[in-house]
C-alpha cells in the first residue's frame, strides 16, 4: 500500500535488478520449451524498467509483452482475468479497444507483488497464450515471488 507524507505519495517501485532476474527465469523457461519470446517488465506506474526480445521472436512479441505487462500493473490483476468477460455479450465487451487498443484481455501479463504490494508488471508474448503465462510465471517463481 502507498503511503502519504507531506502530501506526497510514496510507492515501492520494481528496480532493475529484480526485472532482470525476472527475465532471466522467463528466457530460461521459453528455451526449455524452445520458443523464442518477448518479454518486458513494468514499474508501478507502467513505464519499462527492462525487456527483452529472443532470437528469433516474432516482431510483434515485444509490444504486445509490453502492453500485457502495462495491464497488469495498472489493474494489479492478470490479463487473462477479462478472457471471458470481454467476448460478444459478456459484461466487459469491449474493453480491449479501449485506451487505443493497448488493453490486453488473454494470458500473458501478470502483477509483480512484494509483500503483497503490486510494484510492477511482467508481460511475455510470443507463443499461445497459456504458455506465455506458464513463462510468466516461471519468471516470477525465478525471482522468488507469488504466481
Amino acid at each position: 500500500m502507498s503511503e502519504v507524507a507531506d502530501g506526497l505519495v510514496v510507492r515501492r517501485d520494481i528496480g532493475l535488478d529484480l526485472a532482470q532476474r525476472l527475465l532471466a527465469g522467463v528466457r530460461a523457461e521459453a528455451a526449455g520449451r524452445g520458443i523464442a519470446m518477448g518479454a518486458a517488465v513494468v514499474d508501478a506506474g507502467g513505464a519499462v524498467v527492462a525487456a527483452l526480445r529472443m532470437d528469433g521472436a516474432q516482431t510483434i512479441a515485444l509490444p504486445l509483452a509490453v502492453d500485457k505487462a502495462w495491464t497488469a500493473v495498472a489493474c494489479g490483476q492478470p490479463t487473462d482475468r477479462w478472457a471471458g468477460s470481454t467476448q460478444p455479450g459478456g459484461g466487459d465487451w469491449g474493453l480491449n479497444t479501449t485506451l487505443g487498443g493497448r488493453f490486453v484481455v488473454f494470458a500473458g501479463g501478470l502483477p509483480v507483488r512484494v509483500d503483497g504490494e503490486v510494484v510492477g508488471g511482467l508481460g511475455v508474448s510470443g507463443a499461445a497464450s497459456e504458455v506465455d503465462r506458464a513463462c510468466a510465471e516461471a519468471g516470477l517463481r525465478a525471482a522468488g515471488l507469488p504466481t
